[in-house]
């Protein structure tokens, strides 16, 4: 395993949750807590990216944006990394086929928030990363039926599993992915920026 990567033993199943986390924030905590809890999930990693090919704007700097994240996390389960400028990715179906031939005995399951699912038809190679590790999709405030409906969720209905059945996501063969409803948690990074431009001290600590 090369240095600096995070440490996975074979059987384990972690979370990736990629995003810009700009910033990082008690939204991001909360959804990961609930991925935890309801998928069983041993780890989850926070894949920082170097920026997101759907925004427009560009991310605070990367090593100040990862700094930000550890400082609001206090769960030795969950690491926040910065492996898709390490492994020179920004593609989300690159970074998994990067990370499967990694960890080969590790299960990964790819986790997003509804608002994303309803867009994930819009990422490149998306029936490609549905076809490698299973999603799980944790509910967002005003995203739930949209996401239910959505054109990926509709092109993969047979591959949806009940969310009574939640735990049984990291084991499913791919495609497979469950929405899991959870109590809600309306802050979006977005929203802190917005204030922030505002107020410069908005959000800071």
């Amino acid at each position: 395993m090369r240095s600096g990567f995070p440490v996975a033993v074979p059987g384990m199943t972690v979370g990736l949750l990629g995003g810009s986390f700009d910033p990082a924030h008690a939204g991001h905590v909360h959804i990961t807590d609930m991925a935890l809890r309801r998928f069983g999930l041993d780890r989850v990693w926070w894949l920082v990216s170097p920026g997101n090919p759907l925004k427009p704007r560009g991310p605070a700097p990367l090593a100040e944006r990862i700094a930000q994240a550890r400082r609001i996390l206090d769960d030795p389960r969950v690491v926040v990394t910065g492996l898709e400028a390490d492994l020179g990715t920004r593609m989300t179906a690159d970074t998994i086929s990067a990370l499967r031939r990694l960890y080969p005995q590790v299960r990964f399951v790819w986790l997003m928030g509804a608002d994303n699912l309803v867009q994930f038809h819009r990422w490149d190679r998306w029936q490609e990363i549905a076809a490698q590790v299973p999603i799980g999709v944790i509910a967002r405030p005003g995203w739930r039926m949209p996401a239910r409906f959505s054109i990926a969720a509709r092109r993969l209905a047979d591959a949806r599993i009940p969310e009574r059945d939640a735990r049984l996501l990291p084991l499913a063969m791919p495609p497979a992915w469950v929405l899991i409803n959870v109590p809600l948690n309306g802050l979006s990074s977005s929203a802190i920026r917005a204030a922030r431009r505002k107020d410069p001290e908005a959000g800071r600590s």
